[in-house]
């Protein structure tokens, strides 16, 4: 499969579009913010706007891995490890971390997407996907986000809208 050049996240489907010299070759069910959308500093919100992926992590990582700080824990998701840490915002298996490319909207001051720390991560398998429950970040199944992370190189673009996918590209990979 080739690398993916461009990532549309629409808030409205909550879905991942992930496009190869302009042709959609990857999909993926997400979950966005359940505070909806929004670019301040602590407002739990997913940012909107043009993106870059700015750093990769968790590459060699296994499925699961629990993440604290950007740092695994050497802990691997299981409900065992759930039930011991109730109402933890769980990042696994790997991070995407996105930086905003539009100083004033998504980047820079009280609106700088990487210093709130937003991420593309892992979430249990048990977190629903399709509908916004995120802290402010962009939560997918594990194995959709190791595929994922395997095709997509560090300063990929990524766009977050409101809007939904265009028919189109939402019915090219049907």
């Amino acid at each position: 499969m080739p690398n993916l050049d461009l990532l549309h996240i629409s808030i409205a489907d909550q879905q991942l579009y992930g496009f190869a010299d302009g042709v959609l070759t990857f999909r993926t069910a997400v979950s966005t913010a359940l505070n909806g959308v929004g670019e301040k500093n602590g407002s739990g919100c997913t940012p909107r706007g043009r993106f870059q992926v700015r750093a990769r992590i968790g590459g060699s990582l296994p499925a699961g891995a629990v993440l604290r700080g950007r740092r695994w824990t050497g802990e691997v998701w299981s409900p065992e490890l759930h039930a011991q840490y109730p109402g933890r915002d769980w990042i696994l298996s790997r991070i995407l971390w996105l930086s905003g490319c539009e100083p004033g909207r998504n980047r820079l001051g009280d609106v700088d997407t990487f210093r709130r720390y937003i991420y593309l991560h892992g979430t249990p398998d048990t977190e629903p996907m399709g509908v916004p429950l995120s802290h402010g970040c962009v939560r997918l199944r594990n194995d959709a986000l190791i595929e994922l992370y395997d095709r997509v190189p560090a300063h990929c673009a990524v766009q977050i809208e409101e809007a939904a996918c265009p028919q189109w590209a939402a019915a090219a990979l049907e």
